[in-house]
């Protein structure tokens, strides 16, 4: 199984298909707002069918997204066991410079 991984075109991809979703939901419940009988059923099912593509597509955004930032933990964690005294001393830094940002204030 491939592991989720969005990139830019598919985060711009995703973004595309949530607001075409919930434009398609949005006017498909104002039609059916102003409808009765099966038309008004139809057209709220299918409201339905579009926000649960939608709810779908955001679980698969959240999944590449943590799975991302897992990736991302552990290559720093490898980094960190790989190399300590170049993660101490970046760190040190960092802190240094983040002190010297706080004393000027």
């Amino acid at each position: 199984m491939r592991k989720p991984h969005l990139d830019d075109v598919d985060r711009e991809n995703l973004l595309d298909s949530v607001k075409a979703s919930l434009t398609d939901a949005e006017a498909l419940l104002r039609e059916a707002a102003s409808s009765t009988g099966e038309k008004a059923a139809e057209l709220r099912e299918r409201a339905i069918i579009s926000i649960r593509r939608t709810r779908e597509a955001m679980y698969d955004a959240q999944d590449a997204m943590l799975e991302h930032g897992r990736r991302a933990a552990r290559a720093t964690d490898d980094y960190v066991h790989d190399k300590p005294w170049q993660a101490i001393a970046a760190a040190g830094i960092g802190g240094l410079l983040l002190g010297v940002l706080i004393a000027r204030r």
